[in-house]
């Protein structure tokens, strides 16, 4: 049978792209009797213009009304702090809209990709589940701009895994393979928002409840269990007065007696030109990680499993730019086949063996030379996936009305491994069971600054 979220996600699924035909023709609302789902709100966000001057004051939370989702009703909420970052963050999928920060110039810039609408988002995450293509067929598909994913973030093999006896099945989402919790991940869900501000901070924290099972549509993959035990999660996005949006993650097993899996992360893609100006290709990257964890062809890991990045395209122990090996399939890359790692990819879409295991630590430095824009991340997980956004072909138009393509921006996906729970109790593999009763918690940040060009490339890591 189909689950009733399932059956609501078509009926979002249609008037979604009945709001972005009703957009395009300078409607403001969408439909009529067969329920609203997918409705375009009152207003619509204010987007901060590009070259606004930064403004210091006291921390806030301010949000509209953007729309509803399966007649739930969703709110955009900025995040401004006292030193003048804005984040938004939507209701639907716990989204990270957009990102403004200042540059060297002190002016705002929207340094992540994301749509202008609702309808964009709902039509976008949920063209899976309702089995539609959206905007164009053979597009850029789902690409999850900046929604928390879980149950599972990244793959699961053939959507299957043990754990205590029980094999347990997925949705088949991104091929043979279950991609960011099946059809209808965290990413797809209307979240419950508290706003809240400090002296110094203002965050909102989004919670949800989901049950056992999830990770199911048995029409579209029949057989399937879903995972095991209910969870309830939230997530507090906090931005601090030093310009620091602070992600704090919370996943309670609700089951007494059933153990689950879990992986949580934040699909923000970042541009730190800007999310209009183009590709990503010449801003500096290094990510503190010696290993990297090279896959099969539909990039799930491989044996060896760890390989040393010295010597291959995958070294940023050193700051560079990250276009620098993109073509350098004449390195070696700890594989011996014909096709390289960079072929499977179409570019980096790899997950990195962090260093310092268990420590809150930086993980990552950034930057544009132009923009002087610089992004520190610091996370708790033993991993970080590097995604150079290679399958966006322009076929999505971004906030301001420009069009997203290949490499227009690049992920640095805090995270535990891809397919781990395959890999339950195996050395060098981070567990990723969650207990009946217990709690996961994790924390990743984005840090924001200005630096001199060339800054990146002066990072080290050893």
């Amino acid at each position: 049978m189909k689950t009733q979220q399932h059956r609501a996600s078509r009926a979002r699924r249609a008037l979604a792209s009945a709001a972005v035909i009703s957009t395009i023709l300078g409607l403001v609302t969408v439909g009529s009797g067969v329920a609203a789902a997918a409705k375009i709100g009152p207003k619509q966000p204010g987007k901060t213009p590009a070259g606004t001057t930064v403004k210091a004051g006291k921390p806030r939370v301010t949000d509209i009304q953007w729309g509803t989702v399966g007649g739930q009703p969703v709110d955009l909420y900025t995040l401004t702090g006292a030193s003048g970052m804005k984040v938004k963050i939507s209701q639907f999928g716990a989204d990270i809209q957009s990102i403004d920060v200042p540059n060297k110039a002190g002016k705002l810039v929207d340094v992540v990709l994301g749509f202008p609408t609702l309808a964009d988002y709902v039509a976008d995450f949920e063209q899976g589940a309702d089995q539609t293509t959206w905007p164009v067929a053979s597009g850029s598909g789902d690409v999850y701009f900046g929604g928390t994913i879980g149950r599972y973030a990244n793959r699961i093999a053939s959507g299957t895994f043990p754990l205590n006896g029980t094999t347990y099945k997925l949705d088949t989402n991104n091929g043979p393979n279950t991609l960011h919790g099946g059809y209808l991940g965290w990413n797809t869900h209307v979240w419950t928002a508290t706003p809240a501000t400090t002296k110094t901070a203002a965050s909102v924290t989004m919670s949800a409840s989901f049950p056992a099972g999830e990770g199911c549509d048995v029409t579209l993959t029949p057989g399937c269990t879903g995972f095991p035990s209910p969870v309830n999660a939230s997530v507090k996005f906090t931005v601090t007065k030093d310009n620091q949006l602070t992600l704090a993650y919370s996943a309670i097993n609700e089951s007494s007696t059933l153990a689950t899996v879990i992986n949580l992360t934040n699909h923000s893609y970042f541009n730190l030109g800007g999310q209009a100006s183009g590709n990503v290709y010449d801003q500096d990257l290094a990510i503190n990680g010696n290993e990297y964890q090279p896959t099969n062809s539909t990039q799930i890991p491989e044996a060896p499993y760890f390989v040393k990045v010295k010597g291959t395209p995958f070294n940023f122990l050193k700051g560079h730019a990250i276009g620098k090996y993109l073509y350098s399939t004449n390195l070696p890359d700890g594989t011996s086949g014909p096709i390289r790692q960079l072929q499977y990819a179409h570019g980096y879409d790899f997950n990195w063996v962090l260093n310092d295991q268990g420590k809150y630590r930086l993980d990552a430095v950034a930057q544009d030379n132009d923009t002087g824009i610089t992004l520190w991340e610091y996370t708790d997980q033993p991993g970080v996936q590097l995604y150079t956004s290679n399958y966006l072909d322009g076929d999505l138009t971004g906030t301001t009305g420009t069009t997203y393509r290949q490499g227009q921006a690049f992920t640095l996906e805090s995270q535990h491994y891809p397919d781990s729970p395959n890999h339950i109790g195996q050395a060098s593999w981070p567990s990723v069971v969650l207990n009946a009763g217990q709690t996961f918690t994790s924390k990743t940040a984005y840090k924001f600054g200005v630096k001199p060009s060339g800054y990146a490339t002066s990072v080290h890591f050893k």
